[in-house]
């Protein structure tokens, strides 16, 4: 692979992600440049900063190096400081010339051992002409130390009228020192931003018990051997360590880390299982179907960890503010130098070369650079946490100033699994024998209306009898002999076509937004199940919290308009399109673009892709379509909607903390380059020391790091 490349060999590993170090075949990429990605760690070749893993891991080695360089600077300056700062304080702790020899011993290992990673940074920026903060901090030690290293050699034949003894080995060591420290806090603050998705990592086990075969005995394996099409025991109580399909036992299991659903799930042969999820009772054994990055859960770590390195078009501006930044720095420096040198006060040499130094310390970016992405990685993090999936930053900027959002019905607004809310017998039989003659038919049928009539012949506790003679009809019904008895179920027009009169139907009660079932048995009409698609219990405080929060709430449906009119009146919704399709849908965002709303669309269905793919931000249901979910830049893993105000509001929280971390970057920038370049000298007598003028760009860098970290906490 090639030292950078593009986002489309961001496959996640080779092998299945797990806690501790990368795994083999990760790739690595830059907090502040996404698009640069190798296989192995390194530095970034554009701003310098250390490149890590996509799927991020508790591997602390860089803080912890970083973080004893630090000690070790500290340990060494500090005697630098004192030796430096003594005369200042009337104290003579060394005689002669010996001051500044025994700084230059101290500061030796400081500047060159414990900086050496960033001198490497500075160097390769200057050949590669990536200027970045590395190249000012680099520039402007290495000509303070230098400077030093002159002045104790040969000050006073170059520089007879420079103070005596005033060298800057202090200001390069404790630049060091306190760049050091930057990149720690930086290392660490990352670390911390990455704990959402490591927590993901942990829910998968380390090892998988298999099962033996030709009667051996099960054997405990590291789940990074397991592969699909072996059989896995899963004990009561244990984690399931890969997604498979049951084989044997009977058991529940909790969900909730995947749908949000605190109730456990029923599992028995046949039923799917995801890796992640905890078995609560019985024993099952499993035939794996996916393993490692193949996983349900694999799948969302990586969206999650692929989401965290995009960019926001916000970005775009620190980016581009950035690379002009540097040069105009550098260019600051020298005009500072030479105004100094052609106007200044004596000694010039010395103020000119204290003041360009001072900015260019000062002027460090790293505090730009950091701004965007440290918000972004904290708070899609904290995202996926509450179960909101982001896939692309592009799509949380967007959302945030969203002031349009269409909700489609079926499915997002209501269960999308229509229950039946009344029976109605037009005969002899009573409403007990026409829900037996009923479930004892569709037991064979897949049709939803089918298995609603299951729930509720058990929630009633009938018992279901024996059909014979199962025959479908698509798009009509359902014929079967049941205790004897030949039932049909379907629309009024399928018991028309087969000989039966219906008229006794037509008396029937049908509320807006109900469905109607009809039955005949022996020919003759026998009644009719009502059926209505339940609404979300979450919805009605969904409405009242997108109206508080400005946004104007619209529906779209292809469902009859008398339905959708009946549960968009009872939700509050003012604007209500019904009957659309798929194309229809997509042409009333474009409508609503074409006005100039910012516009977002939740669905669920394969019938909402169009609409989701032209809409400014895509919302999608966890529990709906693939394909939804693909055109979807944001999925709620929750099947509750509050997860769409939690969005906006996590969107907007993470925009303001963008803007306030920019304004920290300028700020300081803004207000110290002029003070560094000596502005206020000729009025107070102040020249900005090159210590100072770390401790403030240090100190801006610590500010950014901070206030992103403030999202870890936010409450929505």
């Amino acid at each position: 692979m090639s030292d950078c490349c593009h986002h489309d060999h961001s496959g996640p590993t080779k092998t299945s992600p797990s806690a501790g170090n990368a795994p083999e075949g990760s790739l690595y990429t830059c907090p502040m440049h996404p698009e640069i990605l190798r296989d192995k760690p390194g530095d970034c070749p554009k701003c310098g900063m250390a490149l890590e893993p996509l799927i991020p891991s508790d591997d602390d080695s860089e803080s912890t190096t970083l973080a004893r360089r630090f000690w070790l600077s500290v340990a060494l300056g500090s005697p630098v400081v004192v030796l430096a700062m003594a005369p200042m304080l009337g104290v003579t702790l060394l005689e002669g010339p010996w001051t500044g020899w025994v700084e230059l011993l101290l500061s030796i290992p400081v500047v060159f051992w414990c900086g050496a990673s960033v001198w490497l940074k500075g160097f390769r920026s200057f050949a590669s002409r990536n200027l970045n903060m590395f190249s000012l901090i680099t520039l402007g030690t290495g000509v303070a130390f230098l400077y030093s290293i002159t002045m104790l050699v040969f000050g006073g034949v170059l520089v007879p009228d420079a103070p005596s003894g005033d060298y800057y080995f202090e200001a390069a060591t404790v630049i060091m020192a306190l760049v050091l420290m930057g990149q720690w806090l930086e290392s660490r603050g990352r670390a911390k931003a990455g704990t959402a998705l490591r927590e993901l990592l942990d829910l998968t086990p380390a090892t998988a018990l298999l099962v033996g075969k030709d009667g051996e005995a099960d054997r405990e394996v590291p789940v990074a051997e397991v592969q699909s099409g072996d059989r896995l025991r899963i004990l009561p109580g244990g984690k399931i360590p890969a997604d498979g399909v049951v084989l044997e036992g009977e058991s529940s299991i909790n969900e909730s880390m995947l749908t949000g659903e605190p109730l456990p799930v029923e599992k028995s042969t046949g039923s799917t299982v995801s890796a992640g999820t905890m078995n609560s009772s019985g024993s099952l054994v499993i035939r794996v179907t996916g393993t490692g990055a193949g996983t349900a859960l694999s799948q969302i770590i990586s969206l999650v960890a692929q989401a965290q390195r995009s960019q926001a078009p916000i970005q775009q501006l620190a980016d581009h503010v950035a690379s002009i930044f540097v040069p105009i720095v550098i260019g600051i420096s020298v005009v500072t130098f030479l105004v100094w040198m052609i106007a200044g006060s004596e000694p010039r040499v010395f103020h000119a070369l204290t003041a360009s130094v001072a900015v260019i310390i000062i002027a460090c970016p790293c505090a730009l650079g950091l701004a965007t992405p440290m918000a972004l990685i904290v708070g899609i993090g904290r995202a996926a946490g509450n179960g909101i999936l982001v896939r692309s930053a592009s799509a949380l900027q967007n959302l945030a100033t969203t002031d349009l959002l269409a909700l489609d019905k079926t499915g997002t607004l209501t269960e999308g699994t229509p229950k039946v809310v009344s029976i109605h017998p037009v005969g002899p039989l009573s409403e007990e024998k026409l829900l037996t003659l009923a479930v004892g038919a569709e037991q064979g049928s897949e049709h939803p209306l089918a298995r609603s009539l299951m729930l509720h012949a058990q929630a009633k506790g009938i018992p279901i009898p024996k059909a014979a003679s199962f025959e479908a009809f698509p798009g009509g019904g359902i014929s079967a002999v049941v205790d004897g008895i030949r039932v049909l179920i379907g629309t009024t027009k399928f018991l028309s076509g087969h000989g039966v009169t219906t008229g006794s139907l037509d008396s029937i009660p049908l509320q807006s937004g109900e469905g109607l079932v009809a039955m005949a048995a022996e020919g003759v009409a026998a009644g009719a199940f009502l059926f209505r698609d339940t609404i979300r219990p979450s919805a009605g405080k969904l409405i009242l919290e997108l109206k508080r929060l400005g946004v104007r709430v619209a529906m779209l449906t292809g469902d009859r308009t008398s339905t959708a009119m009946v549960v968009a009146g009872e939700l509050g919704i003012d604007e209500c399109h019904a009957e659309l399709s798929p194309a229809g849908k997509a042409d009333q965002f474009k409508k609503w673009n074409a006005e100039g709303y910012h516009t977002a669309m939740a669905g669920d269905g394969i019938n909402d892709a169009p609409a989701l793919a032209v809409a400014g931000t895509a919302i999608a249901m966890g529990a709906g379509s693939d394909i939804a979910k693909e055109t979807a830049g944001i999925i709620l893993l929750n099947p509750s909607l509050e997860g769409i105000v939690s969005s906006i509001q996590l969107s907007r929280a993470i925009l303001k903390v963008i803007r306030e971390n920019l304004f920290f970057a300028f700020a300081y920038n803004i207000l110290g380059i002029p003070i560094a370049a000596g502005i206020l000298y000729p009025f107070f007598g102040i020249l900005l020391s090159p210590m100072i003028s770390a401790a403030a760009m240090s100190l801006s860098s610590v500010s950014v790091i901070a206030n992103s970290l403030r999202l870890r906490k936010i409450r929505f």
